[in-house]
């Protein structure tokens, strides 16, 4: 089992680790004597793949040959391409640059070991290095398109990860048919001197049929799209066994004013709130309650073993892969309106300045009384303050609109004060496509994140970090959300970057300093590319024990509580609270949480990736359809080779290539993030405006090719003079 190994290599990786025997480790890690066999098992792969020795008195010892390092390789588009170092209690080493023709047959995902060849004498300068062995590879399995040649069947891998076709054996194999989508299974990887070989495991269907697509990246990403029948079978008795009028040992919220407010097309619904003002002291008392899925899963059920496997549902378009069966996740657990259901709440005191005094946790039975989407809202809200009452389509209770009004008013409260302790908002808006009556995608939007999303951010980022504060001080180990500071050198890249766009900044390293820079922006034409640009020279977030802090926050402690429908890390947290709550005692165990936290930071990761991946194939086959199309874009990036722009009606990015710039010769301003030409001193700089025509959509590799339109390469558009 793949956490088995990730728990000893944690353990082996520590400096204060001295050798132990097999079962003495087992011991030191809690592993289960039912789970021991499987435990020695991966002990004995660890050594048998060179990440783990036997000592002569039978003791395990970590193995790293001397002047290597081990990591995952990333490979970029050139052929070569970064290794980023495991880290090791806490400290991250610097990436390591593998040259084309270095890297063996990895391919990016893939665990590695790197032969160090030459260390840097600069520190902005990455050391080179060399693989000399594939731990563990990422994926075996791969989609891609069939097709025949001379009496063989190969496939052309989706995406760029390979440059050759891959051979896969006798034409027709599982009844393949030319242009269908397939999944492989990889034999032997290709490297510089071999095309690589694999074999057919499954047929999607004809490539453009529709479904394909989504089915395309399930299988690309390994997305876990069916639920094993133990699963299931738990699910319907938990069900079944479900009875509305069961509070008992439960605070009963069934009478109060509780709404929740979620996306219009919400499949599941796992955080609600209530609200109300104290007339005398002016305190709110503010109710964040959550779902509580942990009554229906409980640790080592089927249902826990598979949510722990999958680690957080996954959202695509048109189609959701939940954590748990929709009979749980869209069902019991679900906080539908006009149902009873179970809840663990977060009962928080705050003065009228938005300082929290106080918080209370309790299992709760609740009864929504309203639904609202986001747009509603928003609706409700404008309509208000244009008018003095909401609009009379939205028929709400007096109840219900002072509930709403005032969780407007606390809501900007927490925020200000949230923004003066010097948290960072990037905005990175979230892109929504749009379908016809086919299912056909007709177009795309930016998500608002508007008033009415910022209020139910700033109730859930409250209720996170009053949990963290909880946990934090009973001293007991729970999964925490960290964000670590930044490397001061990317921040100092940054501020160099902001400063060639025109805005001043003083100090790099002044979260404060930062913050105005994106307000700054937030209006301009450039504002994606600096918004994006901060976003790269920080570290992602991800959930370890660790406690690191979470820096866009500016929170010292920081837990995600709200979403245990969706996310593993939260079922953990609210299995502590609930123990809490029962015995007065909780526990957790470091080093497991460090193994589930890479874990469910992986899975994490994974999901983000294919929606993104999904997204953008969707697009490009809309516009494959539209060549020549015409769009205003914003240069989001610039290369010696070209720049890259982004469409503002449709939130894809194409590269005009410098080529196409047959008005002048242009060279690249490293400087400056600029192509200029030579004669004409035309420039074109990152967050310019340009315009462009939509000229080549390649599906297969997922490249988009833009022209600059004619009339703006002749100086009659937005073009930028220096």
């Amino acid at each position: 089992m793949a956490e088995w190994e990730t728990l000893i290599l944690a353990e082996l990786s520590k400096r204060s680790y001295q050798p132990l025997k097999p079962k003495a480790l087992a011991r030191k890690l809690g592993v289960p004597a039912a789970d021991y066999a499987e435990f020695r098992g991966a002990i004995k792969r660890l050594v048998r793949e060179g990440r783990a020795e036997m000592g002569k008195n039978h003791t395990v010892r970590p193995r790293q040959p001397h002047g290597t390092v081990a990591g995952i390789f990333r490979k970029v588009g050139s052929g070569a391409g970064y290794v980023r170092p495991h880290v090791i209690e806490g400290t991250a080493p610097p990436e390591i640059f593998i040259r084309e023709g270095h890297c063996l047959d990895a391919v990016t995902g893939d665990e590695v070991l790197v032969r160090i060849l030459r260390q840097p004498t600069r520190p902005d300068v990455c050391p080179t290095g060399e693989i000399i062995r594939v731990l563990e590879r990422a994926t075996r399995q791969f989609v891609g398109t069939y097709f025949e040649r001379d009496g063989q069947g190969f496939v052309r891998v989706d995406g760029t990860v390979f440059s050759h076709s891959i051979f896969v054996g006798d034409p027709g194999a599982k009844g393949a048919r030319p242009d269908d989508k397939v999944v492989f299974e990889m034999l032997r990887f290709p490297t510089p001197e071999d095309r690589g070989e694999g074999v057919i495991t499954e047929v999607l269907g004809p490539r453009g049929q529709p479904g394909v697509d989504t089915l395309s990246i399930i299988r690309a990403f390994d997305l876990p799209d069916e639920f094993p029948e133990d699963a299931l079978e738990e699910a319907r008795a938990a069900a079944e066994g479900f009875r509305e009028n069961d509070v008992h040992g439960r605070e009963d919220f069934t009478g109060e004013t509780i709404i929740t407010i979620d996306p219009a097309d919400a499949r599941d619904f796992d955080d609600a709130v209530s609200l109300v003002r104290d007339s005398r002291s002016k305190h709110w008392l503010l109710g964040v309650h959550i779902a509580d899925v942990a009554h229906f899963a409980p640790p080592g059920s089927a249902l826990d073993r598979e949510a722990r496997k999958r680690g957080n549902s996954v959202y695509l378009p048109q189609r959701v892969l939940p954590m748990f069966p929709e009979l749980i996740s869209n069902g019991v657990a679900s906080l539908q309106q006009g149902r009873v259901r179970y809840v663990l709440s977060a009962l928080m005191d705050f003065t009228a300045a938005g300082q929290r005094t106080g918080v209370r946790f309790v299992e709760g039975a609740i009864r929504v009384r309203r639904r609202f989407t986001y747009d509603e809202v928003s609706a409700i809200f404008a309509h208000y303050d244009a008018h003095g009452e909401p609009p009379p389509a939205a028929r709400l209770e007096p109840d219900v609109l002072t509930l709403l009004l005032h969780m407007r008013e606390l809501g900007l409260v927490l925020r200000q004060r949230r923004l003066k302790r010097g948290a960072l908002e990037l905005n990175m808006p979230e892109t929504e496509l749009e379908f016809d009556d086919q299912g056909q995608v007709c177009g795309a939007h930016f998500v608002k994140h508007d008033i009415s999303h910022q209020i139910i951010e700033e109730f859930m980022l409250a209720a996170n970090e009053a949990v963290a504060e909880h946990l934090a001080e009973l001293d007991v180990p729970f999964l925490r959300r960290v964000h670590p500071a930044p490397e001061p050198n990317k921040l100092k890249a940054f501020a160099e970057f902001a400063r060639i766009l025109g805005y001043k900044i003083e100090r790099e390293t002044d979260r404060f300093c930062l913050q105005r820079i994106l307000n700054q922006s937030a209006d301009q034409p450039e504002a994606h590319a600096v918004h994006y640009a901060l976003l790269r020279s920080l570290k992602q977030a991800a959930y370890s024990p660790i406690a690191e802090g979470h820096y866009a926050l500016a929170s010292e402690h920081y837990c995600h509580f709200t979403s245990p429908i969706r996310r593993y890390p939260d079922l953990t947290i609210h299995r502590l609270l609930k123990r809490w709550l029962r015995t007065g005692r909780a526990r957790g165990d470091e080093t497991e949480l460090i193994a589930l936290g890479e874990h469910c930071s992986k899975t994490e990761r994974r999901a983000d990736l294919a929606e993104r991946e999904l997204i953008k194939l969707k697009l490009l086959t809309f516009l494959s359809t539209r060549i020549g199309l015409e769009l205003e874009a914003i240069v989001t990036g610039v290369a010696d080779y070209g720049f890259f722009a982004e469409a503002e009606e449709w939130p894809v990015e194409g590269l005009v290539h410098i080529s196409t710039l047959n008005d002048d010769y242009y060279y690249f301003d490293e400087a400056s993030h600029s192509l200029i030409g030579r004669r004409t001193r035309r420039r074109y700089r990152l967050g310019d405006k340009v315009r462009v025509n939509v000229v080549r959509v390649d599906l297969q590799r997922r490249q988009l090719d833009f022209r600059v339109c004619d009339d703006q390469r002749r100086g009659k558009g937005r073009g930028r003079h220096s």
